[in-house]
């Protein structure tokens, strides 16, 4: 889907300029880069981000576009650590570059008396059938600096770990989220562990997220598009993930959940153009909100304009998997794990992670 770009107007005498991403935060949408790259982070600070997002295969890529930064880290990790595994370096590397960002954020997370400023990092995605490991894993990461969120799938093991990790005080990103029935079911869970939190004394600053994969949610469908052959205008697919986004909005304003849904996995400027509105966060991938603070295009209160009726039931009529993802009955907490995005992208998150292991090893044994 083709943005058209143009030159940023001249700011006029005495106003500054507002870039789109301030413009889209002015009409209550959080903006995060969704990288923990240094040099992208401080960039996206300033453009009005106020918070980022990390997971191993995000810091292979940031260790690979800085690598005069953190090859002579991994170095410096591999000499200072002689019998450790090419495991145990990595997440040393993992745990740096997050102490590192989540420095550039402490500023908007102590301004804002811990309301923003989060760093999102996932515990190892080898852990995803094991709810224990996955809140040890949690509580560890959590450990390094104040304004961590525990990245976790939301299967049913992932929602078990998190909603004990809130219970016990500490801030959650749910991912791996394409469906409605996901997004409510971590809400629920939310719901109960701030309770537990309350009672507890450990409910200050606690502000639990829930993605939803929107770009995901579309790729999903454009592989059910091919694999069985569906007569449908392809164009149809780019609306699912955001149809998903927008129904579980719905749900969450009409039923006062107090987790807040995030949008991630962008793909076209509707994830972005479509889901502007109070009380959500974007985390928006830097090549894309490069694109759009660019574009011609003007950030409008979207998030609570419905889907066009045809295109909706297009996608209702003729996807089984868009069902199961907009339905809030559509899966069943057994079902997660196994849903097709989830299998998919379960799969690439496991298979990043062994690059960046490859990319350590690389180190260790020239």
């Amino acid at each position: 889907m083709e943005i058209t770009t143009q030159t940023q107007p001249s700011a006029t005498a005495g106003s500054p300029l507002r870039t789109k991403m301030q413009q889209t935060a002015e009409l209550g949408t959080e903006f995060w880069n969704d990288s923990c790259a240094l040099n992208e982070l401080a960039d996206a600070i300033e453009n009005g981000a106020v918070g980022a997002t990390s997971n191993p295969v995000i810091v292979l890529n940031a260790v690979k576009s800085d690598a005069k930064t953190w090859t002579p880290v991994i170095d410096q990790l591999v000499r200072d650590n002689r019998h450790a595994t090419e495991d145990e370096i990595a997440w040393m590397l993992i745990e740096e570059l997050g102490r590192r960002a989540a420095k550039l954020l402490e500023p908007i997370y102590n301004k804002t008396n811990g309301a923003q400023g989060f760093l999102s990092m996932q515990v190892n995605a080898k852990y995803y059938r094991d709810p224990n490991r996955m809140f040890d894993h949690g509580v560890r990461l959590a450990g390094l600096a104040p304004n961590i969120a525990i990245k976790a799938p939301a299967t049913e093991a992932g929602i078990a770990a998190m909603e004990k990790l809130v219970a016990h005080g500490i801030n959650i990103n749910a991912t791996v989220s394409f469906s409605v029935a996901q997004a409510v079911a971590m809400a629920e869970a939310c719901e109960r562990a701030l309770d537990a939190a309350d009672r507890a004394g450990k409910a200050a600053n606690l502000h639990p997220y829930i993605t939803i994969m929107v770009g995901r949610v579309d790729d999903h469908m454009q592989r059910m598009l091919t694999k069985e052959n569906i007569t449908v205008n392809p164009g149809v697919c780019n609306w699912a993930g955001v149809a998903v986004f927008k129904r579980a909005h719905q749900i969450f304003k009409q039923r006062g959940y107090r987790t807040r849904l995030l949008a991630a996995a962008y793909r076209h400027h509707l994830h972005w153009t479509e889901l502007i509105g109070k009380n959500v966060v974007q985390t928006i991938p830097y090549s894309w909100w490069k694109q759009f603070n660019n574009s011609d295009l003007r950030p409008q209160a979207t998030l609570d304009n419905p889907i066009d009726a045809t295109v909706l039931m297009q996608l209702h009529t003729k996807f089984g998997e868009f069902r199961k993802a907009y339905n809030e009955d559509g899966l069943q907490p057994a079902d997660f794990e196994h849903y097709g995005a989830t299998v998919h992208t379960l799969n690439q998150f496991l298979g990043g992670y062994q690059d960046l292991l490859g990319l350590v090893r690389e180190r260790m044994v020239r």
